[in-house]
């Protein structure tokens, strides 16, 4: 059986197939930190910048939530005092919860976008008429085509998820 030191160790290593090793030998996903608060794991994660270990700790039932966010462990606190963008936009899209007001270092596009892609992998509570109000377009071969009418619009259906 693999200890709680053994996964911190292979989270700031950095190397997602260690964190995956320490799993699969049955180290445990949530600990505690040195005040008692759960989470610790996922925030080093965080914290570091390794938006691959975070995503692998939520598969295995590491949350992205605390009751409130605004907390200085919470994986989202950590992930913004990092600096960490790319994880903030991770976390959102797993479903962590802005709380109102927060920086997150993210644009309110990028914010959006996020969530909505929460919403649409079933992360967060959504209206289903807006998720479907907004059709996805492939475009691979579309070289030059000016798409901000299709940003517009699924900037406009994600505003109004956000007020529902």
């Amino acid at each position: 059986m693999a200890t709680s030191l053994e996964l911190i160790k292979a989270i700031r290593s950095g190397r997602l197939k260690n964190v995956r090793a320490v799993l699969d030998a049955g180290a445990p996903v949530e600990l505690a930190d040195g005040h008692g608060d759960p989470g610790l794991p996922m925030g080093i994660a965080c914290f570091m910048g390794f938006v691959g270990i975070v995503r692998e700790l939520a598969e295995r039932g590491a949350r992205v939530n605390l009751p409130d966010n605004r907390q200085p462990t919470s994986p989202l606190n950590m992930a913004i005092r990092g600096q960490r963008t790319e994880v903030v936009r991770t976390l959102i899209e797993l479903g962590a919860k802005v709380p109102p007001g927060m920086v997150t270092g993210l644009s309110e596009q990028e914010l959006l976008v996020a969530e909505w892609q929460a919403a649409r992998r079933g992360g967060v509570a959504a209206d289903s008429e807006i998720l479907h109000a907004v059709e996805e377009i492939d475009m691979t071969r579309c070289m030059g085509t000016d798409t901000q009418v299709l940003e517009l619009d699924m900037l406009r259906a994600a505003r109004q998820q956000r007020k529902a």
